[in-house]
């Protein structure tokens, strides 16, 4: 999929000063084929220009209006938009219900030239043209180039679990444009759960009504709203997908109704809903039935279900896997979404790899490598059975802000992350350990220190944080620049179950190796602001800075020496434990950074964690998740000295009472006082190297 000039465009930009860079170097995803004429003058915006296309595409035209431009067959700067029936040179992978997204650009100085497939192609060019217009001071202008792109594989989307937690209509028509000019094509509406059901029945209020929600009573969207959205994805290239979950993941529809979905009576009711939310989204090419996590026993409770869907021209999308019915084409679905490890291809029909992209687990640095770095579902490219990937979370553990919901799950990083990879195709390795039969497995969560993946890791990472800046200029977002840390790290040494045990790193300090008892421990390096040693799921599934080994109570020691050009005070983004967004785990004691005994130094002065505002709470998923993660939190204020900083880490590894998913990981980063961005001009160095 990769071509060597690409390669080589990725290395030139990381090599180029920032105030450098031409616009093209901040295009995300990055396009397939792209050639700049640096001899020709640019494309200046704010003046008159005609506009000729014959379908009218109304994103075309809106970023015209939005730069100033005004309509006219006369003017001198030109538009045209021709259609054809294929790209040369671009790949195309068919699935129902979306289209062929290949477009070319080729921008002069008084011309503008789009091709395309469909009026989806012309979109994907408008939004390449509104990055490349970002980031000017003044009248932006845009660079005579030419571009050949088309997406790897058609789906790369999100997904919003409302039904746990509550979105307003606003923010959810804000995510679909801002995402959208990143090229994200999917938006998956998780409407229905236990907590609640989001989704107005007119046929039965009784589902909407605030008796029957345990959270966020008597919110939810109303008909009306939801194909107001639907209008405004169409417009930017993005497909709805709603799911009503059934039959598990519903005691919001027995609470309301009085009956299960598996009973006759629930069987009818969902046929009237079905046809009532095939009405409101009449663009929606699937249906999502979810179908998982409880048993089906109704007796043909999936056909019965699929059928109706067919019935009124749409095509069912299930989860993977689910339980009492296998998912084939004779039980009616069309796609399916894997999740976990027991998601597994069902051939005959594309599936989704949502299996490893549930961002509800992710600490903010370290997992989003990984899934950067992963290819999709072992594919290259899309094929007849991999049609693309979703990130997805769930909010089983309650926050108190909208904001919370955005920040804590690293929602804008992940999904622009994985939708770039869905985007470009490639990615050395899967990031699980072949656990499903794929040969190209283990790519794990490790950003590796040099080569090609962190060259392209660390570019994606420069592309972002610029539209941090500017695309995403005010949204919550914590993930700031990684790939400048680096740490030493331990082997494991044994604490037989004693977090407070003292080794070697403690007493002599820094070295490359200890000898302890007659046993070497090697030391060796490790990149990102944040480093899992066990994953969430163990190092048997995701690799980790260990490998494949699951270590258990023992300790390890992380350093690094941070290299300041001046006396300053900083902020400190530090984490030990991640808490998912979906667990009810329980906060660490008071003075403590989590419930395995880590610690941090610096400059040989222990840092101490905040006041941790659900210490001594009995949890459970009403309890709202507060400061427990960096995300929630100002930044520590740490005074760095002109020079070489110490910064020496204690990593117990022992069982944490309270915790269902006892990660073994470390977050530290030095950021402005607010968190929002790394600080400049530090270097970070295990042996202390300048270079």
């Amino acid at each position: 999929m990769k071509s060597i000039y690409t390669i080589a465009f990725v290395v030139l930009a990381l090599c180029l000063p920032v105030t450098a860079l031409a616009k093209s170097d901040h295009l995300l995803p990055r396009p397939q084929k792209i050639s700049i004429d640096e001899k020709a003058k640019p494309f200046k915006l704010g003046r008159k220009v005609s506009i000729t296309d014959s379908k009218g595409v109304k994103a075309l035209r809106a970023f015209f209006e939005e730069h100033g431009c005004k309509t006219d067959s006369k003017a001198k700067a030109t538009v045209t938009v021709t259609y054809t029936d294929a790209i040369e040179g671009a790949f195309d992978h068919k699935l129902a219900g979306y289209d062929n997204e290949a477009y070319t650009l080729e921008i002069s100085t008084d011309a503008i030239e789009i091709t395309a497939v469909s009026e989806t192609g012309v979109i994907r060019a408008a939004q390449t043209l509104a990055q490349l217009a970002q980031g000017y001071k003044g009248k932006p202008k845009l660079e005579a180039l030419t571009i050949t792109d088309w997406p790897a594989f058609k789906v790369r989307g999100y997904m919003h679990d409302v039904g746990r937690s509550f979105i307003s209509i606003e923010t959810l028509k804000k995510h679909v444009d801002l995402l959208a000019r990143f090229k994200v094509n999917t938006f998956h509406w998780h409407m229905t759960e236990n907590q609640a059901w989001r989704f107005e029945v007119k046929a039965y209020p009784q589902l909407t009504s605030s008796g029957s929600m345990t959270r966020y009573p008597g919110l939810f969207y109303t008909q009306e709203q939801c194909k107001e959205l639907q209008d405004y994805a169409k417009e930017r290239g993005v497909i709805v997908i709603p799911e009503i979950d059934m039959p598990g993941h519903s005691e919001a529809f027995t609470r309301a109704m009085g009956f299960d979905m598996q009973t006759d009576k629930g069987v009818a009711v969902l046929k009237e809903i079905i046809e009532e939310v095939v009405k409101v989204f009449p663009d929606a090419p699937y249906i999502h039935i979810g179908a998982d996590e409880r048993t089906i026993t109704y007796p043909d409770f999936l056909k019965i279900m699929t059928d109706k869907v067919h019935s009124l021209g749409k095509m069912v999308a299930v989860w993977n896997p689910i339980r009492g019915v296998a998912i084939s084409t004779s039980t009616g679905a069309d796609m399916t979404q894997m999740w976990s490890t027991g998601g597994k291809v069902i051939d005959g029909m594309p599936n989704i790899d949502c299996r490893y992209n549930y961002t509800n687990h992710f600490d903010v640095f370290a997992d989003l490598v990984g899934i950067y770095k992963s290819n999709i579902y072992y594919e290259q490219q899309g094929t007849a059975d991999v049609a693309g990937t979703i990130s997805a979370y769930w909010n089983d553990r309650k926050t108190l802000t909208e904001e919370d919901i955005i920040k804590q799950n690293n929602f804008y990083a992940n999904v622009i992350a994985s939708a770039e990879r869905a985007w470009i195709g490639g990615g050395r390795r899967y990031i699980d350990n072949c656990n499903n039969g794929g040969t190209n497995g283990g790519g794990g969560t490790t950003l590796p220190n040099s080569g090609e993946e962190y060259e392209e890791f660390a570019d994606w990472e420069r592309r972002f944080l610029f539209h941090k800046e500017h695309t995403l200029k005010g949204e919550p977002i914590a993930y700031v620049k990684q790939a400048n840390v680096r740490w030493r790290i331990t082997e494991p040494f044994p604490n037989n179950g004693d977090k407070d045990a003292v080794f070697a790193p403690e007493t002599e300090g820094p070295k490359e190796s200890y000898t302890v008892d007659g046993k070497e421990y090697n030391t060796s390096v490790a990149t990102g602001a944040g480093i899992y040693l066990r994953h969430t799921w163990g190092n048997n599934i995701i690799q980790t800075h260990y490998g494949a080994t699951n270590y258990s109570n023992c300790t390890s020691y992380a350093w690094t020496y941070v290299y300041s050009p001046k006396k300053q005070t900083v902020g400190a983004q530090i984490e030990f434990q991640n808490y998912g967004r979906s667990e009810k785990d329980k906060a660490p004691d008071a003075g403590k950074w989590d419930r395995k005994g880590s610690r941090i130094w610096v400059n040989d002065n222990e840092i101490l964690p905040p006041v941790w505002e659900n210490t001594g709470v009995a949890i459970n998923n009403e309890v709202d998740l507060r400061n427990e993660n960096f995300t929630a939190r100002k930044p520590i204020g740490i005074e760095l000295q002109k020079g070489w900083n110490k910064v020496f880490i204690k990593l117990p590894y022992v069982p944490a009472d309270g915790v269902r998913l006892n990660k073994w990981m470390f977050t530290c980063v030095f950021t402005d006082l607010n968190g929002d961005n790394a600080v400049e001009g530090l270097i970070y160095s295990p042996d202390k190297e300048l270079d």
